[in-house]
């Protein structure tokens, strides 16, 4: 509520007041919103304590944000330098939302997490820096924290089976060999589909 009249104060040009109130509503809740940002209807902020919003954030309608959490920009320059959040983002505690970055509706963002860069919608972001991970045809729920996918751990998990694989080849490689030097039909070593999907994701992870 107090947001609601310091926003208003803000956009009518007077300079003092609404930071005073912006202040006012720190000492109370532990949430510090700048007069300036941008915040929708059913917003909700969940034990609020230690939220940062800053001046030119965007917050779209119904969208959930934890404690913790920092809308901030990456730089001192005018005009717009923080994000914009579309309506239903969920932002789990500790996250950070930094710089004037787009998030697509009905996104989930970690705990602990740090996005610097845009996120279309419909993602689920972990990890430092944020990456997206997919889970299509799944619906979660948003308090569920510990349902969010684990992508480090996807990746090494990927990683040794593909160590795994290689090192099965070395050994029918060193087979063949036998089987040449034998005059024996020589056996298609060329990795599967699977692990040729599981070889992209790796390098998507590492960028």
């Amino acid at each position: 509520m107090l947001h609601r009249i310091s926003h208003k104060l803000w956009l009518s040009g007077l300079p003092l007041l609404p930071r005073l109130l912006s202040q006012l509503n720190r000492s109370l809740t532990g949430i510090e919103i700048h007069p300036g940002a941008r915040i929708g209807h059913a917003v909700f902020i969940y034990h609020g304590m230690g939220v940062v919003i800053g001046e030119t954030s965007e917050v779209g309608n119904r969208c959930l944000v934890y404690q913790g959490v920092t809308l901030g920009g990456t730089g001192k320059e005018h005009g717009k330098r923080h994000p914009t959040l579309a309506e239903n983002v969920v932002v789990g505690a500790g996250a950070k939302v930094l710089g004037a970055i787009q998030v697509g509706a009905n996104t989930r963002i970690g705990a602990g997490s740090v996005v610097v860069m845009d996120v279309e919608a419909d993602s689920t972001v972990v990890g430092i820096p944020g990456r997206v991970v997919h889970q299509s045809g799944v619906r979660i729920n948003p308090l569920a924290h510990s349902a969010l996918p684990d992508a480090e751990a996807g990746v090494i998990r990927n990683l040794m089976e593909r160590i795994d694989q290689l090192e099965n080849q070395v050994s029918a490689l060193q087979s063949c060999l036998q089987d040449v030097a034998a005059g024996h039909l020589v056996k298609d070593l060329n990795a599967g589909e699977s692990q040729k999907l599981k070889d992209r994701e790796i390098i998507e992870f590492l960028g």
